[in-house]
């Protein structure tokens, strides 16, 4: 079956409606700051970069890496792919789709709390939640180093028997989703918030607040989160702070995309034990041999404590 990525199209809709919310939120005084100049073209290089790369890692992820799996584990048995386990590989009926919609969401869960929780992959991740604007700008803000491993988390997919284009439309669909996430100037969507992985929620997903780190790491729904505890409505009470704990602090792209890496290394200079070095790599960020430094946990356990002990004063934020 011949199918067109989604994203071919969502390319140009990205700049469309990025131009739209620029230009309602600078003839709108209560949103005039949403965007910073500077801040959305290091995004939009990034964003086209990304773009680029994925245009030519396509070939490796779809069609090497996806088609491999596929044929080795649904081999043709009198001309019809039959999974390894004896069942006929999936087809295009419209519940297939539904499945691996709700397959690809699964799966973007664990990549996408795997790129909060193990360093090396935050590193690569931590582009995105780098700057400390909250738009649609900020959306194709993409690492370009998570485009290696992405793939690898989905290679499962094609392995019980859905077809490798089936799995790659899936995933434009929620990159599509993820996009129009970005945006502050939506309101609650009522029962959607439910099941839904919404704006708001997203606003939660890119805040530094304590209380914030590391919820909402859905995709299309919140079910996932809700399952293993990430879940965490937006408190309006709460005076949110968009960004990360230790921001670039610059709008060079280069400097964007390896900060972390570098912070790493340095991180591993300071212990001569291998055991400590591969924490600094694959341990959750925030990690430290001495405790000169918290994990996001860490932190969250002190301010619950905090909070609990003295509900009245501010919560001051560890290192």
């Amino acid at each position: 079956m011949d199918l067109t990525n989604p994203l071919v199209y969502g390319g140009p809709a990205f700049i469309i409606f990025i131009l739209l919310e620029l230009t309602y939120s600078k003839n709108h005084e209560e949103h005039h700051d949403l965007y910073d100049w500077k801040d959305l073209f290091a995004s939009g290089f990034m964003g086209v970069g990304s773009a680029i790369l994925a245009a030519a890692l396509k070939v490796i992820s779809a069609i090497v890496i996806f088609e491999f799996v596929f044929e080795l584990f649904n081999p043709l048995v009198d001309g019809v792919h039959t999974n390894i386990m004896g069942y006929q590989s999936f087809g295009y009926a419209w519940y297939v789709w539904l499945l691996c919609q709700l397959a690809d969401d699964f799966t973007y869960y664990w990549f996408h709390r795997a790129n909060h929780e193990i360093r090396i992959l935050w590193a690569a991740h931590i582009v995105h939640h780098s700057s400390d604007n909250f738009n649609l700008g900020t959306a194709v803000r993409n690492g370009w180093f998570t485009l290696l491993y992405k793939p690898l988390f989905y290679m499962w997919m094609p392995a019980i028997g859905f077809s490798p284009e089936m799995v790659v439309f899936c995933l434009g669909i929620e990159a599509l989703w993820q996009f129009q996430l970005h945006t502050v100037l939506l309101p609650k969507l009522g029962i959607f918030e439910k099941f839904m992985n919404t704006h708001t929620m997203h606003q939660v997903h890119h805040a530094q607040n304590v209380e914030y780190l590391d919820k909402n790491h859905g995709g299309f729904l919140n079910i996932f989160d809700r399952m293993f505890g990430t879940w965490l409505p937006l408190d309006d009470g709460i005076d949110v702070k968009y960004g990360v704990i230790h921001a670039p602090n610059s709008n060079n792209p280069i400097v964007i995309l390896t900060h972390e890496f570098k912070d790493i290394w340095m991180d591993m200079k300071k212990s001569k034990k291998l055991s400590h070095k591969l924490m600094y790599i694959f341990g959750p960020p925030g990690w430290s041999h001495d405790g000169s430094t918290m994990t996001v946990k860490q932190q969250q356990r002190e301010f619950k404590e905090h909070t609990k002990q003295n509900p009245e004063s501010s919560f001051e934020r560890p290192n």
